[in-house]
């Protein structure tokens, strides 16, 4: 049970980049979460100057009160590698989430760079195999054998357990989580910026803000200091009711900017 004092300051980051066609999705709904290296500097300095450095999740008792800063990446693209090596720098440790039929392709991870950033000591975790890019509406039995593939596959390369996961698009919903938790995870990270965990069976679900790439490093450092959640869960929900209210646009604006390879 969690503690009513626990807080969770998630980030979810996707590519850190000054060439967005050498890493990652190569589509237009990519490109709001390509960072540029300059940026993404500016965000680790605000939330240097936070109380909570970065840990990762495995390796706090979530059942306890206490506040905690967690950097999140998801996909597996190719900027992965320098991304770690920005953390390594300031003695941090991210969560690697990896779409695991992309790897080895042009611009994701190959085996080898995944396990480069297990030894370097972060977190690698799974964001499904295929990436259902609304993954909320995929069938139940599906989203467990995204899970489940995709652990496995990681847990082969890696030789050890793959217990974390991110979800793909970031359409989340109460069955999402429990597929999570039916195929075997132990931590599953949303797209939705809250503070608090819960969990769900055996699995803690953990909500993060996804910054993208005009977001204020002021902006990182006021979440990082545990202010300024409710006004982004706000915003979200809100979108999440759009979404909702008119299902075949929002599927219809999927499709047009999830069209693969027209960033060149």
């Amino acid at each position: 049970m969690t503690s009513s004092s626990t807080a969770v300051a998630s980030f979810g980051y996707h590519e850190v980049t000054d060439n967005p066609a050498a890493a990652g999705f190569q589509r237009p709904g990519a490109l709001p979460y390509k960072h540029r290296r300059d940026a993404f500097a500016r965000d680790l300095e605000a939330i240097a100057a936070g109380p909570c450095p970065p840990e990762r999740v495995t390796e706090l008792d979530l059942t306890r009160p206490g506040r905690h800063v967690l950097l999140t990446f998801d996909d597996g693209g190719k900027s992965a590698v320098s991304i770690a090596d920005m953390l390594a720098a300031r003695g941090w440790k991210g969560h690697f989430f990896i779409v695991t039929s992309l790897v080895g392709t042009r611009t994701f991870l190959t085996a080898g760079e995944i396990r480069y950033l297990r030894q370097c000591g972060h977190e690698v975790g799974s964001h499904s195999n295929t990436h259902p890019d609304i993954f909320r509406e995929v069938a139940f039995d599906r989203m467990i054998e995204e899970w489940r593939m995709s652990r496995d596959r990681l847990a082969q390369l890696l030789g050890e357990p793959c217990v974390t996961a991110s979800v793909p698009g970031g359409d989340s919903s109460p069955l999402v989580f429990q597929s999570a938790a039916a195929a075997g995870l132990s931590y599953l990270f949303t797209s939705e910026p809250v503070l608090k965990p819960e969990r769900v069976g055996a699995c803690w679900i953990l909500g993060r803000f996804m910054p993208k790439a005009w977001t204020p490093a002021a902006r990182i450092g006021e979440l990082a200091a545990f202010r300024g959640w409710r006004s982004a869960l706000l915003v979200r929900r809100l979108k999440g009711a759009a979404r909702r209210a008119f299902p075949q646009l929002y599927r219809q604006y999927v499709l047009r900017t999830t069209r693969p390879e027209v960033l060149r």
